[in-house]
């Protein structure tokens, strides 16, 4: 297929197919369902999302665990929670993003926040996941779920639920694992590491990012997953709620990184009391405390550079820990809607370096030193309605401290606020209107994060960053079609930036040195979707997502003034056809302009444009069993669409950072059975 295709044959489509149902809250969030029986590729939500939501792009890591971005924003500038716990990642290079530590076949359905209009949660600047798991039910049912596909890609997972008006108790277990992806080009990931140090001096060096013989044709990963939940009904409208939930994923090789994953370990905890309609006035009470924590040590354990003369394995092990309380309290009066609630949480965030497997050859080699993030906040939120307006005020109060064993200390507090407004034109048509701020402080990376080197990469004195914005959007749904239309305007103050200017020279080694700082910038673009009812058995889906971002000014030493991980347009069209009940044949076509606007200066390059075709019948046997057949990437396009920001630590060899191309053609299948 041309891969120089213009968008502008599809300016009317979509970043969502049939893949998952879509439906909108208002204009801060939209919700996805039907995730877990729709993840037909891979368990890896980013997958998912990105392939669903048009605010949503994924920066590919690797065959697994990679992360997202909310209209080019990522880290800690989007929030991710699962019922309710906030989770993060270890990893400082972002090899274990939070939305990693869920599968998809464990998800009821996800809520995306865009913008700032999130009060309940610490840290939510320009959006973030609210995913909700499968709650367990009275009725006895279960599932089971078989995939394969290329590239030795296998998958299984279960569920069951049962219970009585007592105790309802549920399970989900899953295990996936895949070689090796191959590129359009027929490249592995391996390949694809040889042939970009075929073109540096790294070979035969300390730094020769290439697999060894013996590991070159590993599995590029094995994740496995557990969950179980009971609800417990304690007294008339009481619940207790408690879940627990287990990720282990081991040996995912991460192409354009320096190091792998050799394990990364997860647990979620959840214990929840809620108590519904206590009055006519009191709706709703809920008390939850959560605990997360992740186990993730990354090496050189499989590379070249652990054996060549010099060489040594190399291991940066880092774990983090997060706990919290949150109470919720609802009330209703004269048609007022009042929420009302406390938040409290302690993270810490803790790694060291490793030689050959001992710290004792590195003597004081903290990566991160035992950073503790502590927030206490209030928050509230009002809703009204006033014949055909809709109006909700929200508002959140946070103070923060952040202590660190070596450099200084620091306080933040914030105040975040937001109003939106829904007004219906009619039963079909309304528009909506929406202006937030909102806040969130530097993490311990951002902060006090020390290089391979001894180098202070981190920049202790940063300032917290504040994100203002404006939403505007209409929305029609009615027997033919829908259509929606959103556009918005981000004004960033003090917004944290990795700047590759900042660097020291030890021992003859240019690294980096206080390499973030703040800056202020502008993130705006536009999001639109639709789906057409040719008839009765014909949908056509269809949308498109483009962002722009500027810095104000270009950084010291530095003449770009684009921002970075702002993709270009993107867009998708599929038609689907309905031939028989509950099965669904779909063709799905993907594309991307050109990456032309990047940050050159901070280590991002330009991609060129790509469009690729999906193939996918959905055929239902009968009400308890389902099989699917897809192939994506149907012409085997050889593409990358995640770029090079300098933020993550990437290989270079003295010319351009390496790409990882996505996967070429492949082909899957997946049974579904219901009981």
């Amino acid at each position: 297929m041309n891969k120089t295709l213009t968008l502008s044959l599809l300016v009317f489509t979509s970043l969502y197919s049939s893949d998952v149902n879509i439906s909108t809250i208002n204009v801060e969030s939209t919700l996805i369902t039907d995730v877990a029986q729709n993840a037909n590729t891979s368990a890896d939500v980013a997958q998912a999302l990105s392939d669903s939501v048009p605010s949503i792009d994924m920066s590919r890591r690797s065959g697994i665990a990679n992360d997202i971005f909310i209209r080019g924003q990522k880290r800690d500038n989007i929030t991710i929670e699962v019922d309710g716990t906030k989770v993060y990642g270890a990893c400082p290079n972002r090899m274990d993003p939070p939305v990693s530590h869920i599968v998809a076949n464990q998800i009821q359905a996800i809520e995306i926040i865009e913008g700032p209009y999130d009060i309940e949660s610490f840290g939510t600047l320009s959006g973030g996941l609210k995913i909700k798991t499968k709650q367990p039910s009275k009725e006895a049912k279960g599932s089971i779920n078989i995939g394969v596909g290329s590239f030795n890609y296998k998958k299984f997972g279960a569920s069951a639920s049962g219970g009585n008006d007592f105790i309802r108790l549920s399970a989900t277990v899953s295990t996936e694992s895949s070689d090796q992806y191959k590129d359009g080009d027929g490249n592995t990931i391996a390949d694809q590491i040889d042939n970009y140090v075929a073109t540096t001096t790294l070979a035969g060096t300390t730094k020769d990012p290439r697999l060894q013989p013996e590991y070159r044709d590993m599995p590029a990963y094995k994740k496995d997953s557990a969950m179980v939940k009971a609800f417990i009904t304690t007294a008339k409208n009481q619940e207790l709620r408690l879940s627990v939930t287990a990720n282990r994923s081991d040996n995912v090789i991460y192409g354009n990184s320096k190091m792998d994953a050799l394990y990364d370990d997860s647990n979620i905890y959840s214990v929840a009391y809620n108590i519904d309609s206590i009055s006519d006035i009191y709706k709703n009470i809920n008390l939850q405390y959560y605990h997360s924590d992740v186990d993730h040590p990354m090496g050189t354990d499989y590379r070249m550079s652990s054996i060549n003369p010099g060489g040594a394995v190399m291991t940066n092990w880092l774990t983090t820990d997060m706990d919290g309380v949150k109470l919720k309290n609802s009330f209703e009066l004269s048609g007022y809607k009042l929420l009302v609630g406390l938040d409290a949480s302690t993270r810490v965030w803790d790694g060291f370096y490793m030689k050959n497997g001992s710290t004792a050859l590195i003597a004081n080699r903290k990566s991160i030193d035992n950073t503790v993030t502590q927030n206490m906040a209030i928050f509230t939120k009002l809703e009204k309605s006033y014949g055909s307006f809709n109006v909700s005020v929200g508002a959140r109060y946070d103070d923060t401290s952040i202590t660190n064993d070596s450099y200084q200390n620091n306080d933040y507090s914030s105040l975040g606020i937001n109003f939106l407004t829904i007004y219906s034109l009619n039963k079909d048509n309304k528009i909506f209107f929406g202006a937030g701020q909102a806040s969130r402080v530097p993490d311990a990376r951002e902060l006090y994060f020390l290089g391979s080197m001894n180098n202070l990469v981190g920049t202790p004195d940063l300032k917290n960053t504040t994100n203002r914005e404006i939403d505007l959007g209409y929305q029609t749904d009615n027997d033919n079609f829908t259509f929606k239309i959103k556009a918005f305007y981000s004004m960033l103050k003090d917004y944290i930036y990795y700047s590759k200017a900042n660097t020291t020279v030890i021992m003859g080694n240019t690294v980096a040195q206080n390499a973030f700082e703040n800056i202020d910038a502008t993130i705006y673009g536009a999001e639109l979707s639709a789906s057409i009812y040719l008839s009765d058995d014909i949908t056509l889906d269809m949308g498109a997502s483009y962002k722009k971002g500027e810095k104000d000014k270009a950084l010291a030493g530095q003449t770009d003034t684009n921002l970075a991980d702002i993709a270009p347009l993107r867009a998708n069209i599929a038609l689907n056809y309905e031939y028989a009940n509950n099965s669904i044949a779909t063709m799905d076509l993907r594309a991307s302009d050109k990456w032309s606007e990047y940050d050159a200066d901070n280590g991002e390059q330009e991609l060129a444009a790509w469009s690729i075709l999906n193939l996918k019948v959905k055929h239902a046997i009968n009400k308890k069993f389902d099989f699917t057949l897809g192939a994506n990437n149907i012409f085997d396009e050889t593409y990358a669409q995640s770029n090079t920001y300098a933020d993550l630590v990437l290989l270079s060899g003295g010319g351009d950072v390496m790409l990882m191309n996505e996967p070429g053609r492949y082909i899957y299948t997946n049974l579904d059975f219901k009981f």
